[in-house]
C-alpha cells in the first residue's frame, strides 16, 4: 500500500462507517436507496448488509484511495450523485478506480481535493465519460486537465471551477459542445480578453457564472460578441469592477440574453437602489430578470420613462444611445411635476353665526376645541354655548357637526372656501 493511501481511508471503508446499518438505519420508499448484501469474500471487513442511497454523499471523510473495486463495483451499480469533497484524493488513478465502478454516476463533486499536481491521461479521463455536472471547486486544476476531461466527456453539461486560483484561462485545441453552465466565480480572471475564450470552448453555453472576479471591462464589438456567445441566455457579473454604462450596453449584443446579475460594481456604487435598478433595466431591453426578481412590463415601462427624465439635463454629447431609442418609443417627457403631500397648516373659511359672515383663518393641526376658543371673540358665545358644522363647499352632502373636541381640524379635509356654521346649543 503506497504511504498517501496509508494517510486516509479508502472509499469503501468509508462507506461501510457511514452507510452500515447501525448509523443509516434502512429506510423504505420509492428513491430511498437499496439494500444490498455484499458479494465479496469471506472475511470481508464489510457489513453483513448496507443500506445505500442513490445519492452518497462522503465529503469530509478522509478518503485517500478508492479499495477493493469489486466491492465498489457490488454496492454502487445504482449511485447517481457522489459528493467526495473536502477528502485527501490527490492521484486521478484512484478516483477513475471509484467512478469506472458506478456506471450510472451522472454528478460528481470533488472540491477542496488537492488535485493540482494529480496528471490526468486520457485514459483515466474516460471514467468520467458519462457524468453530466462536474465540481471541481478548490482544487486547483489546470486547464490542461480540463481540457482533457472536457474531450472524453460527451454529456458534459455543468462545470464547476470557482476559487481555483485563475488569473488566465488556456484555449482548448477541441471545444466542449455540450456545456450549458460555466460556474467560475472567486478568481482573479480580471481581463475580458480571457473571459472570450469561453465562447469558442463553450459553444453552447446558457450560463456564466462569473461573480467576484473583479472582471475590469467589455472589450469586444457587438459583432464578435454576438458570434462569441450565441447561446448565452444568463450572466452573473456579481462583484465585478465595471465602470463604464458602456460595459452595460454591450451586453444587448448577446442575443439570447435573459437574465442578468449585476450587484456590486463600481458604476452603480453612486445610484440609489431604485436608480440601480431602473437605469439598467431600461438600458437591457430583452432582459427578463435581474438580480434574481422578474422584470415585469409595468416596471420595465416605468424604468424607460425613469430614464428619459433621468437624462433630461445631459447635453446632446453626453446623451446614451438608447436615450434617443426611448424618445422614439415615449417622446421626450416633461420632468415630473413635485407634488407637495404634506397635511396643509392652515385654511381660510367662512363662519356663519346667525345673519353674520366673516372671514377666518384656521389652523388645520389645532383641534375642535382648540376651534371653539378661537371663535368665541368672533360669535360673542362661550364654548361651551357652541355647536359647530363643516360645510364643504366641493359636495352637495348636508353639514358634518365636528362632535369630537380632541379630534385635529385636518381630519375633515378642510380646504380654502369651505364653511363653519355655529349653532347655539338650547337650553
Amino acid at each position: 500500500m503506497e504511504a498517501s493511501e496509508m494517510e486516509g481511508r479508502s472509499f469503501m471503508q468509508a462507506i461501510s462507517e457511514k452507510y452500515s446499518p447501525e448509523n443509516f438505519p434502512c429506510r423504505r420508499g420509492p428513491g430511498m436507496g437499496v439494500v444490498v448484501v455484499p458479494s465479496g469474500p469471506q472475511g470481508s471487513p464489510m457489513k453483513d448488509r448496507l443500506n445505500l442511497p442513490s445519492v452518497l454523499v462522503l465529503n469530509g471523510s478522509g478518503i485517500s484511495h478508492a479499495g477493493e473495486e469489486g466491492e465498489i463495483a457490488a454496492f454502487c451499480a445504482h449511485v447517481v450523485e457522489l459528493d467526495l469533497s473536502h477528502n485527501k484524493l490527490q492521484d486521478w488513478y484512484e478516483i477513475r478506480k471509484i467512478v469506472s465502478n458506478i456506471p450510472n454516476l451522472a454528478f460528481l463533486n470533488l472540491s477542496s481535493n488537492q488535485l493540482n499536481d494529480a496528471v490526468l491521461d486520457p485514459g483515466c479521463a474516460k471514467a468520467l465519460s458519462g457524468i453530466r455536472r462536474f465540481v471541481l471547486n478548490n482544487t486547483q486544476v489546470s486547464w490542461d486537465t480540463v481540457h482533457t476531461f472536457t474531450r472524453e466527456m460527451p454529456e458534459l453539461e455543468e462545470l464547476f471551477l470557482c476559487l481555483n486560483e485563475y488569473t488566465t484561462v488556456t484555449p482548448a485545441a477541441v471545444p466542449c459542445p455540450t456545456l450549458r453552465l460555466l460556474h467560475i466565480t472567486d478568481n482573479s480572471l480580471h481581463e475580458w480578453n480571457e473571459v472570450r475564450k469561453f465562447g469558442s470552448m463553450f459553444p453552447a453555453l446558457d450560463t456564466l457564472v462569473m461573480a467576484n472576479n473583479n472582471l475590469s471591462s467589455i472589450h469586444d464589438s457587438g459583432e464578435i460578441l454576438q458570434r462569441l456567445f450565441p447561446n448565452l441566455r444568463s450572466i452573473n457579473l456579481h462583484n465585478s469592477g465595471l465602470k463604464q454604462w458602456e460595459d452595460i450596453e454591450k451586453l444587448n449584443f448577446l442575443p439570447k440574453l435573459e437574465e442578468v446579475r449585476l450587484q456590486g460594481i463600481p458604476l452603480l456604487q453612486a445610484y440609489t437602489s431604485m436608480e440601480r435598478r431602473s437605469l439598467i433595466i431600461a438600458q437591457l431591453p430583452s432582459v427578463t430578470n435581474l438580480n434574481g426578481s422578474v422584470v415585469t412590463d409595468g416596471e420595465r415601462e416605468d424604468a424607460e420613462r425613469f430614464f428619459i427624465r433621468y437624462h433630461l439635463d445631459y447635453s446632446e454629447e453626453e446623451l446614451p444611445h438608447r436615450y434617443h431609442c426611448l424618445v422614439t418609443k415615449y417622446g421626450k417627457l416633461a420632468p415630473l411635476a413635485e407634488i407637495d403631500l404634506r397635511p396643509r397648516c392652515h385654511a381660510k373659511v367662512e363662519v356663519r353665526y346667525e345673519d353674520k359672515v366673516e372671514q377666518v383663518n384656521i389652523r388645520l393641526d389645532q383641534t375642535v376645541a382648540d376651534l371653539k376658543k378661537q371663535l368665541k371673540p368672533v360669535v360673542q358665545l362661550p364654548t361651551s354655548k357652541m355647536r359647530l358644522y363643516y360645510i364643504d363647499k366641493g359636495t352637495a352632502f348636508g353639514p358634518d357637526e365636528l362632535k369630537y373636541s380632541a379630534l385635529a381640524l385636518h381630519s375633515y379635509s378642510i380646504e380654502d372656501g369651505d364653511e363653519i356654521l355655529v349653532v347655539p346649543k338650547k337650553k
